[in-house]
């Protein structure tokens, strides 16, 4: 078994879909499944279960992973070992929000760039909310992120920033508002609200706590196709104000000032705890502690 192909099974047991780990990978699907039932004849055992709508780990996949983890760690600190001088080389990869990427993520990086030019920077900007699931499958060393209520374990992490969580409304189209008693009627507006996420925690709990059904027009992914969809006046959204002020359509959305009020965002630096035995990653660690 060799280093590249545990690669790519690790990204594929993170993934469990063929053709996003093609390409993510750089290999045909064709290609990687080859490498998949090689995989599986060597170990006499299936990894995965596939139908035509999902891709699923079996138990001897899941130890497989653990395996892989394990090689591909050892391999890492290998590499690291064995360079031939102290200069810091290799790859670092960062997953985060495109709004991160351009609010938080320069004022680290020029600092870490300039210390350790010769480390590659892979970095991936996405849905903010699947930051901690890439971290946990791997596929980033590092991640920007909302802190969730309930940490998962062996994360740790550094606060950045803290962000307050706003109603916005379309200033075009100020209809779009129901009124009930000169208030906003929160049961007949209709709303466009994450598809998953800390953000959809938040008003799932407001949802709850308020005791009502809400008239949900759409659930969509990423705070920056909400922005879009309020200005053109589909209804109120819920998006955390570092993202508003770096979008675009900021003016043409105004934040509601009689809305209820959401725990805020805690943004942090995160990483796995085992992640800090990588020089490239404690590297980088020690400067955002020294920001």
């Amino acid at each position: 078994m060799d280093i590249r192909n545990l690669k790519f099974f690790r990204h594929l047991a993170g993934s469990l879909h063929f053709a996003r780990t093609s390409q993510a990978c750089y290999i045909t699907p064709s290609a990687l499944t080859r490498v998949i039932q090689r995989l599986e004849s060597e170990l006499g055992q299936a990894l995965f279960t596939r139908s035509n709508r999902s891709v699923e780990l079996t138990p001897a996949g899941e130890a497989f992973k653990q395996y892989a983890d394990d090689v591909l760690l050892r391999w890492d600190r290998l590499q690291d070992e064995l360079a031939s001088d102290t200069v810091l080389k290799g790859e670092l990869s960062i997953y985060c929000s495109v709004t991160a990427a351009y609010g938080i993520l320069p004022a680290i990086m020029a600092k870490y760039r300039r210390a350790f030019p010769q480390v590659r920077i892979r970095l991936e900007t996405g849905d903010p909310a699947k930051a901690l699931t890439t971290l946990f499958n791997q596929d980033a060393d590092l991640v920007i992120a909302a802190l969730p209520d309930a940490l998962p374990e062996d994360l740790v992490f550094q606060v950045l920033s803290e962000t307050p969580l706003v109603f916005i409304a379309p200033l075009n189209y100020p209809e779009i508002i129901v009124e009930r008693e000169g208030r906003t009627d929160w049961e007949r507006t209709p709303l466009i609200i994450p598809d998953r996420g800390l953000s959809r925690d938040r008003i799932d709990q407001w949802f709850a706590r308020e005791n009502f059904i809400p008239h949900i027009y759409s659930e969509v992914a990423g705070n920056e196709a909400i922005i879009v969809m309020v200005s053109l006046g589909c209804g109120l959204g819920l998006v955390p104000r570092m993202v508003l002020e770096k979008s675009p359509f900021l003016d043409q959305v105004r934040i509601l000032d009689e809305s209820p009020e959401l725990p805020p965002f805690i943004i942090a630096l995160c990483t796995r705890e085992k992640n800090l035995t990588n020089p490239r990653v404690q590297a980088l660690w020690e400067i955002a502690g020294n920001r």
